[in-house]
């Protein structure tokens, strides 16, 4: 039996056990995610009978091997596509036409997560929810070399799981980094990973959640702020995605921009919805915005990375049994990067292994 411990429960993640688990039949895979849910940032939350993704608003067709995956691989029930254009706007809050792609903008009537949980369902990995990991500990084989050893990882409770014959990292390159530098491990080689992961910097978002009994008749699905000179970077339509919001209602995604979300991060989540509100009625050009009926908030201080990691640093580690998976690996801050670098570690670690 080749044991994997696996350490958050996110997208790459998510692929990489699924890829694995065809690949290597004996494999036993242990997920470890410190959250009640899955698929990381891209995630979802439901209200009543409204869902909504307030993370990643969707994955795109850019990829075609991540196509394959959710339209041929995947039952593609529930599988939805958001048709209605993105729009830009200016530092002045004036919104123009001109940012509508030809690529597909993917959920599910269940939301995003449902990527996760249907990769993981088509697995034999045992996924433990609630569970944050604190140290990570490298055991040398007797009389291996050192590349040679089993890892094995502690939890905030004290309880031990492993041994494992490979590990993988999961969480944001930040945190990556943290569990890595007391990590009891090689100290050349444990530095070597954790500088380099916590080289990758990262935008801070800060999102609010706007819900109206009625709905707000625009002719896109959202908005963006491509110059990066409003506090407001991102506003999304949710009623645009089939079975999310009922009829005759409206829930507005809003991203604020990261200088705004680094300065107002820890501010009353009110005071930051109430801003973000005002703001973007002026945007949408319609003061109902300000007055919604329900809101929501999340604040992502590790978001979006700005660039990957090196990558003769994620080989190196590979030769321990130590992959990397996540968006931050494949330098790409978008859901489907994510996806694809999942997919090719699953297929690293199978040759590995």
């Amino acid at each position: 039996m080749t044991e994997v411990g696996v350490v958050g429960a996110g997208a790459g993640a998510a692929a990489a056990t699924f890829v694995l688990d065809g690949a290597v039949p004996d494999a036993d895979v242990t997920v470890l995610e410190k959250s009640g849910g899955v698929c990381g940032r891209a995630a979802t939350r439901r209200r009543g009978p409204v869902t909504y993704d307030y993370g990643a608003n969707y994955v795109k067709s850019e990829d075609p091997r991540v196509t394959e995956l959710l339209t041929g691989t995947l039952d593609d029930e529930g599988l939805v596509d958001v048709t209605e254009p993105v729009y830009t706007f200016d530092a002045a809050g004036e919104v123009s036409p001109g940012r509508d792609a030809d690529e597909h903008k993917w959920t599910y009537r269940e939301g995003l997560t449902q990527i996760a949980k249907r990769l993981f369902a088509r697995t034999d990995a045992t996924v433990h929810r609630r569970t944050r990991v604190e140290r990570i500990v490298r055991d040398p084989a007797d009389g291996g070399g050192s590349t040679d050893g089993f890892w094995r990882l502690v939890d905030d409770e004290g309880d031990e799981w492993g041994p494992f014959d490979a590990l993988v990292l999961n969480p944001p390159a930040p945190q990556t980094a943290e569990l890595l530098r007391t990590a009891d491990w090689d100290a050349d080689l444990r530095e070597e990973v954790a500088d380099a992961a916590g080289a990758v910097d990262y935008r801070t978002i800060w999102t609010a959640v706007l819900h109206y009994p009625a709905e707000f008749d625009r002719p896109y699905y959202a908005l963006v702020n491509p110059g990066k000179d409003h506090e407001v970077g991102w506003i999304a339509r949710e009623e645009c995605k089939p079975g999310h919001v009922p009829d005759g209602e409206s829930l507005l995604v809003v991203q604020a921009a990261p200088e705004w979300s680094v300065d107002h991060y820890d501010d009353p989540p009110d005071e930051n919805v109430r801003e973000l509100a005002a703001l973007t009625a002026d945007v949408m050009d319609d003061p109902r915005i300000e007055d919604p009926d329900w809101t929501d908030h999340q604040g992502w201080r590790y978001a979006l990375p700005e660039a990957g990691i090196d990558r003769g640093v994620v080989a190196s580690a590979r030769d321990h049994g130590l992959y990397l998976v996540g968006d931050w690996v494949a330098g790409e801050a978008r859901l489907h990067a994510a996806l694809r670098n999942g997919l090719e570690t699953g297929e690293r670690m199978a040759h590995g292994l």
